[in-house]
């Protein structure tokens, strides 16, 4: 099948890679613009692009999709590059700009987005983190048609995956990818051979929004329980990471991140170091409701680290008040 292909991080460059692999021509890949990253903050290729300048595909990088908005030129000269792809369909998989009407009607037989989570449970552009965040015991993809709203349309394929009790996003991320992936070929061979996609309006309850992470998230808040946060440290991990603050005896403050933990019983000040043996690596915080034991972490700079490795360097004290 002749298709466009609408992604921009590794979620969609597996989608991408599958359906290359399958033998499908695309025709158009559309990512987002390079974007600053690293200690050099250089501008980076998304790992969409880096695919489609491997395999020679065509390939666009407007701003902004919209022909009346801030980028209406590039929005225009995208159009063309559309129109002139000329796709049956087009793929979207955690692209990041929002899809105009005029680009839902351009392919034939529509959109078909893959979506990482069990509509409508979590809407929008963090369903992998929110997920592990609630506690949710499965997630799994969704084949959606693409309409107007924000992750309104149709059901044509949902296929779900348990996620598991210690299970981070970095991880999770990965199985949905593969499995979005294997779903979209899937859906578009069953198309090629002229069989339709039934297609399942969503639920009106149930509905979540999984709003994008923001880095203030990240910061412990040692008043909440600590199962509360064992399932936040799980979700933001690999990024933005869970962090905490201590002040040292000098009076320098620093910020560690926090990348494994797990609620245990205990009580104190929410905060306050209850345990602490630096040979056996044991450190519990006391939270809201709880204690966090503390597993991984990860000094300014520094690698990830089992808690033993890093407990007599930190030279904490039992009593002592951690900051989020």
């Amino acid at each position: 099948m002749r298709i466009a292909f609408a992604g921009t991080p590794v979620f969609a460059a597996r989608a991408l890679e599958a359906l290359h692999a399958a033998g499908h021509t695309v025709a158009l890949v559309l990512t987002q613009p390079d974007r600053p990253a690293g200690r050099g903050m250089k501008l980076q290729p998304s790992p969409v692009k880096q695919f489609a300048l491997a395999q020679g595909l065509a390939l666009a990088q407007p701003q902004g999709l919209k022909l009346d908005g801030r980028f209406a030129a590039e929005a225009q000269a995208a159009r063309a590059a559309l129109q002139a792809a000329a796709p049956e369909l087009m793929v979207v998989a955690a692209y990041g700009l929002i899809l105009p009407d005029w680009t839902l009607k351009l392919p034939p037989r529509g959109c078909l987005n893959i979506h990482a989570s069990l509509l409508p449970r979590w809407r929008g552009a963090a369903p992998i983190h929110r997920a592990i965040e609630a506690g949710d015991a499965e997630t799994g993809t969704t084949i959606m048609q693409m309409d107007a709203g924000l992750d309104t349309g149709d059901m044509l394929r949902v296929e779900r995956l348990p996620i598991a009790p210690d299970e981070s996003t970095a991880h999770l991320h990965d199985r949905l990818a593969a499995q979005g992936a294997r779903l979209i070929v899937e859906a578009l061979a069953q198309l090629d051979r002229g069989e339709p996609l039934p297609a399942t309006p969503q639920p009106a309850e149930g509905c979540c929004y999984a709003a994008k992470i923001d880095k203030a998230e990240a910061a412990i808040d040692w008043s909440l329980p600590a199962a509360t946060l064992a399932r936040r440290v799980r979700a933001f991990d690999p990024a933005p990471g869970a962090h905490f603050t201590r002040t040292a005896s000098e009076g320098r403050t620093e910020t560690i991140k926090l990348w494994r933990a797990r609620p245990v019983p205990g009580q104190g000040q929410p905060g306050e170091v209850l345990a602490l043996d630096a040979r056996a690596g044991l450190l519990q915080v006391a939270c809201g409701e709880g204690a966090l034991q503390i597993e991984e972490l990860q000094r300014p700079g520094g690698k990830r680290l089992p808690a033993r490795e890093l407990l007599a360097a930190l030279a904490l004290q039992p009593g002592e008040r951690l900051g989020g």
